[in-house]
């Protein structure tokens, strides 16, 4: 393995030797550097290729290099305008329709290099204008969102990589250390902090490396000991097809909530949290082993025998700070029934909805004690728990059961085979309901949430549970919350194995408050005020809850000390092992381990508050 390795760092290094030679001619759409020109302090840092012709050949030669797939990136919404980049071309009516039709859904966002489940990242946020190529997501039929705007990439990589093999990572590591040119990396466009974007950047797509694999006696390499049952995925993998997958092995593997999140990518690496993870812990409390590419060029295997160091960062680590994962192995449970309870109901009285939440927080406790996880949103509840039978559950939840009952609302309590089943009924059906409904999708709007976990004393303490229900009612006149019940609460956790806040371990609940919708035409004082109020509300709970900690996957893009709140005591360790396999800052994204600050290139489309 180290001798293709090699072959592929040398072939690289040869190629870009050619600096005027005539291989530029072979890759027809890169007519331009763009790519670099806004770059250009890091350019300018660079040792070796500084030049427009040398870097052009670069670009040629690692396109040659990787098998013709260094591709350049196009608006997701460029077929319905009439200017794009400054340039007049003809609208394709056929393609348009079809994203217009199509716009808030996963899978076609998920299916394009240059589109993002959270739009706004498309866009150059720190533009005076609107530097992007948005339609209006309440109507993308809208002409004003189209007639005399300038499409734009904004923040889009104008380059990008269709990864399929370890070897194109390692030719585009090499490729910016040579010239500068910063790297991003995307898997299916879930990042709601904008680290997969990023203007100038050259991006790693990883979207397609899907294999799936099982086996009940997996043994990590170099170990002696340990075997799992576990699965192993490839980077692009799916959750729905995790599920799936899972399923038809008759297992359960703990992944996201919505079935177009990459498994086997950031999903894990901030952590990880499911509706299974009171019972069964985070995704990174599960991983067994990860194959990554390190900034240093090499293909590594991390697990408990080898690379520990390197395998403690990556569960829970954050980000593609230390590396880009190509595959990694979960340990799963067997099939096991599920208890579902769906319960919801309308708000007739401005008092109705506090005091639903007033009576989530007094029940949170022994639900979490009782294995249950899941979502509370407005008046409605969503949970599942593994360990109580039919009777049980339902005994459980009487009491939102009977507040739902007295305001006409609706309640299911019911026993379902497998998580699947529920997933398939509850998760993937919603979502679909959801897309004839452009308001109600959660997906294709600019939403941004802030998240902060809330710690056991304000669900076990009654004055802790009446704070927290004074700020939840006192919150609710200027913002929507979403609360999730995803710590893992019952989970019998390895101190110090990942690299997870240790505050998690103590959390009920994983707090969101969800009040800003960025618009198509957001000027950039609108922009800034919409990050600001965000913080605002979710500041009122970090003073309550001091020190509780909050989700990197999720968390304020503006979160103060992320460093403490996303991995607590663990940043120090987590700063040496990036300094160790990263040492010249090669990968880099915001608020990751060792980053290297807002004032940076790579975030000059991020808003200055």
């Amino acid at each position: 393995m180290l001798a293709a390795q090699t072959h592929c760092l040398i072939a690289i290094l040869a190629l870009v030797a050619l600096v005027n030679s005539s291989l530029a001619s072979s890759v027809p759409y890169v007519d331009e550097l763009a790519i670099i020109s806004t770059s250009t302090s890091s350019v300018a840092a660079a040792a070796a290729l500084t030049s427009p012709a040398s870097l052009f050949s670069a670009l040629s030669a690692l396109n040659a290099t990787v098998g013709g797939r260094v591709k350049r990136a196009i608006p997701f919404e460029a077929s319905c305008f009439p200017i794009v980049e400054g340039k007049t071309v003809p609208v394709d009516v056929a393609a348009c329709t079809a994203i217009q039709s199509n716009y808030s859904d996963p899978f076609s966002r998920g299916s394009h290099s240059g589109a993002y489940m959270m739009p706004q990242w498309e866009t150059c946020q720190s533009s005076p204008t609107t530097e992007g190529c948005l339609l209006d997501s309440s109507d993308p039929a809208n002409p004003l969102a189209i007639q005399g705007v300038n499409c734009q990439l904004g923040n889009v990589p104008q380059y990008y990589i269709e990864v399929k093999s370890y070897t194109d990572v390692q030719a585009a590591l090499t490729f910016s250390k040579l010239t500068g040119v910063r790297l991003s990396v995307k898997n299916k466009g879930h990042d709601y902090k904008g680290r997969s974007s990023g203007k100038g950047t050259l991006s790693l797509w990883m979207t397609n490396l899907r294999s799936l694999s099982h086996s009940s006696s997996f043994r990590p390499e170099g170990c002696s000991g340990k075997i799992y049952d576990a699965i192993t995925t490839g980077a692009g993998v799916f959750t729905q097809d995790v599920y799936e997958y899972a399923d038809s092995v008759n297992r359960t593997v703990v992944a996201g909530y919505h079935q177009t999140v990459g498994f086997s990518g950031g999903y894990f690496l901030g952590g990880g949290f499911s509706n299974l993870s009171p019972v069964y812990g985070l995704a990174a409390d599960r991983v067994v082993q990860v194959k990554v590419v390190t900034p240093d060029g090499i293909y590594r295997t991390a697990n408990e025998c080898q690379n520990e160091d390197l395998f403690f960062a990556l569960r829970g680590g954050g980000g593609s700070a230390f590396g880009v994962v190509i595959e990694s192995t979960h340990r799963v449970e067997p099939l096991f029934p599920i208890q579902a309870a769906i319960i919801s109901f309308t708000p007739s009285a401005s008092t109705d909805l506090a005091a639903w939440y007033s009576l989530m927080v007094d029940n949170s406790y022994k639900w979490a004690n009782e294995g249950w996880g899941g979502h509370i949103e407005g008046p409605s509840l969503i949970h599942t728990t593994p360990l109580l039978s039919h009777k049980e559950a339902k005994a459980s939840m009487q009491p939102a059961v009977d507040f739902a009952t007295a305001h006409n609302g609706t309640v299911t309590i019911e026993e379902l085979p497998s998580y699947l089943a529920f997933f398939t009924k509850y998760v993937i059906s919603v979502e679909a309901r959801e897309l004839t409904d452009l308001r109600r999708s959660p997906l294709g709007w600019s939403t941004r949430s802030a998240r902060d976990s809330s710690p056991a004393i304000f669900f076990s303490d009654a004055e802790g549970r009446s704070q927290l229900s004074a700020l939840i009612n006192d919150t609710l006149s200027s913002a929507a919350l979403y609360l999730m019940a995803g710590t893992p609460w019952l989970y019998n956790e390895t101190a110090g194995a990942t690299a997870v806040t240790p505050a998690w371990r103590d959390a009920i609940w994983h707090l969101g408050i969800v009040p800003q919708v960025f618009q198509y035409n957001d000027t950039l004082a609108e922009r800034g005020a919409r990050y600001k109020a965000l913080s605002g509300h979710i500041q009122k709970f970090r003073d309550l809850t001091p020190g509780s900690g909050a989700y990197f996957n999720e968390g304020d893009v503006y979160e103060p000390d992320h460093e403490t709140s996303y991995w607590g005591d663990n940043y120090p360790k987590l700063l040496t092992v990036k300094r160790k396999y990263d040492p010249h800052g090669l990968l880099d994204c915001w608020q990751c381990v060792g980053w290297q600050g807002e004032s940076d290139d790579l975030y000059q489309c991020y808003v200055k508050l």
